[in-house]
């Protein structure tokens, strides 16, 4: 009788362990399938998105990759690449890390398109600098022979040489919608969810939008502070006008931006969304952006 419930004992240990395995299988192929399916970097889902972005489709970002979205764009436009080059900029930054400034990745890749210091793009404090990184991406991108008639994923691994050459392609489709967006083709197409609890306030605030806008976009004179509660940009045209107020809608949650109008629209912090002016007259020559106040 002993032996009978020790072999039994035994037979359920063993069935426990087994499943235990099974377990523990299914969870390492798991992790396995997420790594091929980014490229070979683990990167899980997000938890929060707090960005959408709607224009002939739809992307939702948190507030960390809309701002890296909307500076590659942003130096794109700067340095007149055609849209073409800013949808293979943000799927490669899509693929390399997830629209994020990573602080290292494999070997000594670092930043939004986890470039090498060993293979000639930088120092690691330059390319972990994300404007300094895109105008590497640009740069290297522009040297390449017939990168205009590619697909995405053919430019882009001209440029990276990734040991996963297709994976930029499944991000093209979300690179044109981001793209569409934040070069103003779209009006009212990014909207944001901001926190009561800004990063930034008052003339801090306002200063670091000034210093972006100038950055971002080659506009030296054109942000000028607004009494210390925002800046105004001067837009040309309606187009130009949407790509400054989608960036500073995409830049929100770091830089403290309460609220944005432009063309008889206006963006808070508070609604997350886009909803015409009824209160003052439209105004179609420059963009209005208002910080949070000192508390």
């Amino acid at each position: 009788m002993a032996d009978a419930v020790e072999q039994g004992v035994r037979v359920r240990s063993r069935a426990v362990v087994a499943a235990g395995v099974a377990v523990a299988v299914v969870a390492v192929l798991g992790i396995w399938l997420v790594v091929r399916q980014v490229g070979g970097q683990l990167r899980l889902p997000l938890a929060s998105r707090t960005c959408t972005v709607q224009a002939d489709g739809q992307v939702r970002l948190d507030a960390d990759q809309m701002a890296n979205a909307a500076t590659i764009a942003a130096i794109g436009a700067q340095r007149k690449m055609p849209e073409r080059a800013v949808v293979v900029a943000l799927a490669t930054a899509y693929q390399e890390s997830g629209l994020r400034n990573l602080s290292g990745g494999d070997r000594d890749s670092l930043g939004l398109f986890q470039q090498r210091p060993s293979q000639g793009w930088g120092t690691e404090a330059q390319i972990s600098d994300p404007r300094y990184a895109t105008r590497k991406f640009y740069a290297a991108l522009k040297r390449v022979r017939g990168w205009e008639k590619m697909r995405v994923t053919d430019a882009a691994q001209k440029v990276q040489r990734s040991a996963f050459p297709e994976a930029y392609q499944k991000w093209a489709d979300e690179s044109q919608v981001l793209t569409r967006a934040l070069l103003g083709e779209a009006t009212g197409a990014v909207a944001c969810t901001v926190g009561s609890t800004p990063v930034m306030r008052g003339a801090a605030a306002a200063a670091a939008l000034t210093r972006g806008l100038s950055l971002d976009w080659g506009l030296p004179e054109a942000a000028s502070p607004a009494e210390s509660t925002g800046v105004a940009v001067p837009a040309e045209d309606r187009r130009n006008g949407w790509r400054y107020a989608h960036w500073l809608v995409s830049h929100a949650s770091d830089h403290g931006v309460k609220r944005v109008r432009f063309a008889g629209l206006e963006w808070t912090a508070k609604g997350g969304t886009w909803s015409r002016v009824t209160n003052a007259p439209a105004t179609d020559e420059q963009v209005l952006a208002e910080v949070f106040a000192d508390a």
